[in-house]
């Protein structure tokens, strides 16, 4: 009698892998383009007074994470994640894709990377540093007064320096930056209007039609 084999097929199932970065010329065609996409820069309002992309919403880092849900629906087509080199604009991106949002893209470099690149695509306002030289000004200055005065006043002062490096440590372990957010709320760092959610929720949205506008009556006339 012959013998019958039975074959189960299992499916394995498929996770969506993020989406390569952005270079800084593939985003200077696009803005070329009708198919200009969503800009969001993470960075803080200063650094973005600084220098930034004509067109881009500043959503700094913290307040994307706190309203990452509310953000994430008003999110549509292609986003471009913006941040001084890189880094954060990876964070935000966990933080959308989190929330369900598939169709953002980092900024390969950064706004640093596009302005080397393709100046015309960039613009500066009122000069500061960037946060992140901000804040290794700060710990070494202070790693370095708490060396010396270890030495020259009390060797109490001396744990500031270990202090500073159990900050950094906490900061690196957490994905989290307090110092950061301390001199973010310096006078040096503030600007005219600091961006809110509700600000957001009103410009997104309003953005998001007026750049499908261009592409919908190109449709029309090749009609």
């Amino acid at each position: 009698m012959p013998s019958t084999t039975s074959t189960t097929s299992t499916t394995t199932p498929t996770t969506t892998a993020p989406a390569a970065p952005m270079s800084p010329t593939e985003l200077a065609e696009k803005l070329r383009s009708e198919d200009t996409p969503l800009l969001v820069d993470v960075r803080t309002p200063a650094e973005h007074e600084s220098l930034r992309v004509p067109g881009s919403h500043n959503v700094p880092l913290d307040l994307l994470q706190r309203h990452r849900d509310t953000l994430a629906e008003q999110f549509s087509g292609e986003i471009v994640l913006i941040c001084q080199t890189g880094n954060r604009a990876n964070q935000a991106l966990q933080h959308l894709r989190a929330a369900g949002v598939d169709t953002a893209r980092v900024l390969e470099g950064g706004v640093v990377a596009l302005e080397a690149q393709h100046r015309d695509h960039t613009e500066r306002g009122k000069q500061r540093w960037a946060m992140d030289r901000q804040v290794r000004m700060t710990a070494g200055t202070l790693v370095l007064t708490g060396f010396l005065g270890g030495k020259l006043i009390s060797p109490k002062v001396g744990y500031l320096a270990g202090a500073i490096g159990v900050g950094l440590t906490f900061s690196a372990l957490t994905d989290s930056c307090a110092m950061a957010a301390a001199l973010n709320k310096m006078p040096w760092n503030r600007v005219e209007a600091d961006p809110t959610v509700e600000k957001l929720l009103a410009e997104i949205p309003r953005s998001t039609q007026i750049q499908a506008a261009p592409t919908r009556q190109s449709r029309v006339q090749r009609a």
